[in-house]
């Protein structure tokens, strides 16, 4: 005959039952605090670690914007002194040359890399040591605007160059499509690659 289960059994055996519930429980909460400071540690080294790389990323950029400026300054100076000849030579008679033409009138801040001017006409030419169609798209949008940040040139026919060291593939025939003159290097000078049918735009 078993021996009849007591009030003190039912007692012991629920205090055995819950002290394996707290060993598991503090079982399970140290294992928590140890996978949470794990995962402290993981985000402070990736912290760390994106911290790092932003820096060179940060330095990276400054270094390649540098090194893109002096190529597009190298690249002015370039077509600088050849400027005149070359728009001589088809038809536009400018005699004067303005390297980084600037206007501060309020609301409409322009610069031109490069202004060639007669009495009567003058070319805006854009320089970039790698020439895109995003450069041609935004050379055109400040041509409209020329002559109201320059207004004493109101009176003038204004055509639009583009330079570059290195152009995008198509970007030289897209340049001419919207009517702008094409201007890259040609030995140890400068050339407009435009063909001698060309019908530039004015502004």
């Amino acid at each position: 005959m078993s021996k009849p289960v007591t009030i003190e059994d039912i007692y012991e055996l629920f205090r055995a039952s819950q002290a394996e519930a707290d060993r598991k429980f503090a079982e399970s909460k140290e294992e928590d605090e140890r996978r949470k400071a794990e995962a402290d540690r993981t985000m402070e080294e990736l912290k760390r670690g994106i911290a790092k790389l932003e820096k060179t990323v940060e330095r990276t950029s400054k270094a390649v914007d540098s090194l893109t400026t002096r190529w597009g300054r190298f690249l002015e100076e370039l077509v600088e002194p050849a400027v005149i000849k070359l728009f001589q030579a088809k038809g536009i008679d400018v005699k004067e040359v303005y390297p980084r033409a600037r206007s501060k009138r309020e609301h409409i801040p322009m610069e031109i890399d490069i202004l060639a001017v007669d009495e009567t006409e003058l070319v805006l030419v854009e320089c970039k040591s790698r020439l895109s169609q995003e450069d041609v798209d935004e050379f055109l949008e400040k041509l409209p605007k020329f002559k109201l940040a320059f207004p004493h040139y109101k009176n003038f026919k204004a055509y639009g160059a583009v330079a570059g060291i290195e152009i995008d593939r198509g970007v030289d025939r897209y340049a001419y499509r919207k009517g702008l003159f094409v201007i890259k290097p040609s030995g140890d000078t400068v050339a407009i690659i435009n063909k001698d049918d060309f019908k530039p735009e004015i502004w």
